[in-house]
């Protein structure tokens, strides 16, 4: 077990020399930076001498708790990923810390934070979670980082975004390798991330969808970098007119709508018109045998009036009705031939 000592400071910490006849308070009080990270650490004890710490190294070790930080009041950047921290506590008193790294851990929460409000970086990427849990945030903790502007939430199992609308001032927000799916929600935060420039979302799901990476660009108008690539400015102003264009169509289909003509040209039937004279030099196939009964109930028809000044439109068709009702039954097959118009002119 290796313990993070006053000790250990004095004896292996190389950046910062200890001057000769130094006394070690004096000299523990003149340091700014430590760096004991990849020292297989598994506890970190009391410090307190070290009063003007703003930058404490600890990546890369064992350590299960983070404790005995309550001094450091000065402190600003605090690197603690990849170690074995399964809980956020005892960082309220760290006023001024801006940079918290707590990334590859086995925080399933993130809690603690709501006394940090000069923090503008926090990493909490790819934590150990037990099979099928993703990382939760207390809304609490998020609301009170009013100052954060770099957020990386990757390799999380996040399902959606919503717990981070508040965060108004993120310029960077990683969240690859999560189960984000959703492009309305994801263009609802995007909205209120006005001064957003980075955004990394590989590895989601919604990255499959169609035209993935155009509608995105179209979402944040402050957006330079996508999934590293950066955005040109050319692609990004014909996205832009592309997307105009199509609100513009799509207001014009609702007016259209509640118009009621969807298409933009109305269309109206023709009127009704019945005919006032009978067809001439019709011949009707597929009655064979029955030519003369037919001729006979052509000329009837022939001696109809023309005109509804004689007769009524209503009782001319009835009497139409009844001298086609006259003809043979045939079967199906023969009434579906063609009609034919014979001019004998």
């Amino acid at each position: 077990m290796v313990r993070l000592t006053i000790d250990l400071i004095a004896r292996v910490n190389t950046h910062t020399k200890r001057k000769r006849d130094e006394p070690l308070s004096q000299y523990l009080r003149r340091l700014t930076h430590l760096y004991f990270q990849e020292r297989h650490i598994d506890e970190i004890d009391d410090l307190s001498l070290c009063k003007n710490l703003s930058v404490l190294y600890l990546y890369d070790n064992r350590i299960s708790r983070i404790q005995n930080l309550h001094f450091a009041s000065n402190l600003t950047h605090l690197y603690l990923q990849n170690n074995l921290i399964n809980k956020i506590e005892n960082l309220s008193l760290l006023r001024r810390l801006e940079k918290l790294y707590l990334g590859n851990n086995e925080i399933t929460v993130v809690e603690g934070l709501e006394k940090l409000e000069n923090l503008k970086e926090l990493h909490i990427e790819n934590q150990r979670l037990p099979p099928g849990e993703k990382l939760l945030f207390d809304p609490r903790s998020i609301q009170a980082l009013s100052a954060l502007c770099v957020l990386n939430v990757s390799g999380n199992n996040l399902e959606d975004l919503q717990d981070f609308r508040c965060l108004g001032n993120l310029n960077q927000f990683m969240a690859a390798d999560n189960q984000l799916e959703d492009m309305k929600e994801l263009a609802q935060v995007l909205a209120g991330w006005v001064n957003l420039w980075r955004l990394e979302l590989v590895g989601n799901p919604l990255c499959r969808k169609a035209k993935y990476r155009d509608r995105v660009i179209v979402m944040s108008g402050s957006l330079e970098v996508l999934d590293g690539k950066e955005i040109n400015e050319t692609a990004r102003k014909f996205l832009l007119s592309w997307k105009a264009n199509k609100e513009a169509r799509r207001r014009q289909r609702e007016d259209r709508k509640k118009n009621g003509d969807a298409d933009g040209t109305r269309r109206e039937l023709p009127p009704l018109q019945l005919p006032h004279a009978p067809l001439r030099n019709y011949i009707m196939p597929g009655l064979p045998g029955a030519r003369k009964q037919f001729e006979a109930i052509l000329a009837r028809s022939r001696s109809l009036p023309g005109s509804a000044d004689v007769m009524g439109r209503g009782d001319m068709l009835a009497q139409k009705t009844e001298i086609i009702a006259e003809l043979p039954k045939k079967s199906l097959s023969d009434l579906q031939a063609p009609i034919r118009y014979v001019s004998l002119v």
